[in-house]
């Protein structure tokens, strides 16, 4: 099956593309190998992500680095209490024709229309703005004046959110998060790196990032990976980790029944496979192991669960709970 070949060969590429990609980021970013790491995954993936930390930590820097290496449009947006929604996607705005002088709208295509979008400090934002972007990355197109506008292909939404509860922010629903395919959590960086970063940013050298792939090849990988096959017992795992989230399951754990408010919904177990072929094929592998599922199970899961007042009272996170769940769901297939 030569069809199978080709896509054994593609998956090398895309295995080989990876590491040239993490090369040139770390020409500019210092640390961060996991978030890294999952941002290519959602790339690949076909997915959103939501990066969660405090402010400084070098995440415009990585999506504008990220953009450079993978040859993409980018964009930012500052998002702040009085932001509107045409302020993301767009606005009609009357013009007039020069030679009749007659007067009609045109539609100015917003920001949203790039292929990386970073969205900094979304919980700063009221929920109709918030809306107005969730639904353009889950449509793919903005409507204005009766008619759809495609949004470019690939089309990526890096969204940023402060983790200290502060005034005037207004937390994502639940239904909201559960669009971004990864949470990912942007630690501080380690002694060694601090200081590295030091070194590096106060100089005046400005590193030059080398194209590595464009927007046609990206599209390309990513229908690649859709097609890395999955066997059952993976299947089965990654449902049996998402219905052990929810309480009310006969097979949900005594510890979830008793700490989780909410679990999480098929979308998450649609979610863990999507993420677990994308990081299969970037290490190069035409398989996904249930060792693919278990490394992108927090990022996938942690917003998608509400631990309840006891697990709060307790100090316990969601991140907490999905280790816990990691540890005590099995593996083998259930008889």
């Amino acid at each position: 099956m030569s069809n199978d070949n080709d896509d054994v060969k593609a998956v090398e590429r895309l295995g080989e593309t990876r590491d040239a990609i993490v090369a040139e980021l770390r020409k500019t970013i210092v640390g961060m190998d996991e978030v890294v790491d999952e941002i290519m995954i959602s790339i690949f993936a076909r997915g959103h992500c939501l990066l969660v930390g405090v402010p400084g930590l070098a995440k415009t820097l990585l999506v504008s680095s990220l953009a450079e290496a993978l040859s993409l449009s980018f964009k930012r947006i500052q998002f702040t209490p009085d932001l509107m929604p045409s302020d993301i996607t767009g606005s009609e705005l009357l013009q007039e024709d020069p030679e009749t002088h007659e007067r009609r709208f045109k539609f100015q295509k917003g920001p949203v229309f790039t292929n990386l979008l970073l969205a900094d400090e979304i919980n700063r934002t009221p929920p109709k703005t918030q809306a107005a972007l969730l639904e353009a990355m889950q449509e793919k197109t903005v409507s204005s004046g009766g008619v759809d506008y495609k949004l470019d292909e690939p089309f990526f939404v890096l969204a940023t959110q402060n983790p200290i509860e502060q005034e005037g922010t207004y937390p994502l629903p639940e239904a909201q998060l559960d669009r971004f395919l990864f949470n990912i959590i942007v630690k501080y960086p380690s002694k060694s790196e601090e200081l590295d970063i030091m070194r590096s940013v106060t100089t005046d050298e400005v590193p030059h990032l080398n194209k590595v792939v464009d927007a046609a090849t990206i599209i390309d990988f990513q229908r690649l990976v859709r097609r890395i096959p999955v066997a059952e017992d993976v299947f089965e795992y990654a449902a049996n980790l998402v219905r052990a989230t929810r309480a009310d399951e006969e097979e949900a754990p005594d510890f979830v029944k008793k700490l989780m408010a909410w679990g999480a919904g098929p979308r998450a177990a649609i979610n863990l496979i999507l993420a677990g072929k994308a990081r299969a094929a970037l290490r190069g592998r035409c398989y996904v192991s249930i060792e693919d599922i278990q490394s992108v199970a927090l990022p996938v899961l942690r917003h998608r669960i509400i631990p309840n007042f006891s697990a709060r009272s307790e100090g316990m996170t969601s991140s907490d709970l999905v280790e816990r769940l990691l540890k005590e769901i099995p593996q083998e297939p259930r008889g």
